[in-house]
């Protein structure tokens, strides 16, 4: 999506077996993004908006309406007619 992005991932656990907390993975995801994207533009400034929305998923029901949700988020944004054609979408991992 042009001005948003959907995650859809289980947290990896520590050597203690608790799942990373969402605010590190979240902080590492925008902190590498944003090195990354700044690099390629030759420019430097905030890349993400602090804040953004989670949704901890509890059923794998809830799992598939999600992902189905995010695959069709280009479709629905009229960005092209089949989520497929979309070149940002990566679904490699999904289950």
């Amino acid at each position: 999506m042009p001005n948003h992005v959907h995650l859809l991932f289980w947290a990896l656990r520590d050597g203690s077996g608790w799942p990373f907390r969402l605010v590190d993975i979240m902080h590492s995801l925008k902190s590498s993004s944003a090195h990354t994207v700044n690099r390629l533009l030759r420019r430097d400034g905030p890349v993400w908006e602090e804040e953004s929305f989670d949704h901890v998923l509890r059923s794998d029901e809830s799992w598939e309406e999600k992902r189905e949700y995010i695959r069709q988020n280009p479709v629905r944004a009229g960005l092209v007619k089949r989520a497929e054609d979309y070149l940002w979408l990566w679904t490699d991992a999904f289950r």
